[in-house]
């Protein structure tokens, strides 16, 4: 029994959560998240008006934890191989606890963009110059094959989210099921970075 408003606002940003990644914001219903927290769906309606409000509260939640981690990973003074294991893990990891995430910013950034990116970093974006400077400097040096920095992190990007937005079509294309797909994804956290460095290695 929810007890508390402090309970009950968990008990329904766990049971959203749960039910947005099987089902992203618009296969899901109020009703299914109403059940799953364990409350009535006038309750549910009390705290959130709407599936829009309670879909966005689940979805800056999973941004805020992921955001330091992500902007940690990138502004850290360490070399450019264990910066790109770290940033892969970082953006799979998410991923894979958030399968709507991806989506839902692909579907959005493109409407308001300044304005989505500030919702979900708050005016604080990683240092993603940082890291092109990073990159041009390994190059300089002879460390890395020749690479625009800008093509580099382009790489990593797609190679990390893009399977999750393909995801749908990966399982009726390659007759596959949500198991197998969970387990390629949690094996790209070492395949995705290893393949980076494997293209840029001299």
């Amino acid at each position: 029994m929810v007890k508390s408003k402090n309970e009950a606002e968990i008990a329904i940003l766990t049971a959203a959560k749960s039910i947005f990644s099987v089902k992203g914001k618009d296969g899901a219903t109020m009703q299914e998240i109403a059940n799953e927290a364990g409350i009535n769906k006038a309750l549910l309606h009390y705290y959130f008006r709407n599936k829009d409000l309670l879909f966005e509260e689940v979805f800056l939640d999973a941004v805020k934890k992921f955001h330091p981690i992500l902007k940690n990973a990138i502004e850290q003074e360490v070399d450019l191989y264990q910066k790109i294991h770290q940033i892969c893990e970082a953006y799979i990891t998410m991923a894979i606890d958030n399968p709507f995430v991806p989506v839902f910013v692909l579907s959005e950034v493109n409407k308001q963009p300044e304005l989505f990116i500030q919702k979900m970093f708050g005016g604080d974006l990683p240092d993603f110059p940082k890291l092109a400077a990073q990159i041009k400097r390994e190059v300089s040096l002879g460390n890395i094959k020749p690479i625009h920095p800008q093509q580099l992190i382009l790489n990593m990007m797609s190679m990390c989210v893009f399977p999750f937005v393909f995801k749908p079509i990966f399982i009726i294309g390659m007759q596959a099921d949500k198991e197998l797909f969970n387990q390629l994804m949690l094996e790209r956290i070492k395949a995705v970075p290893h393949f980076i460095i494997d293209s840029i290695k001299i």
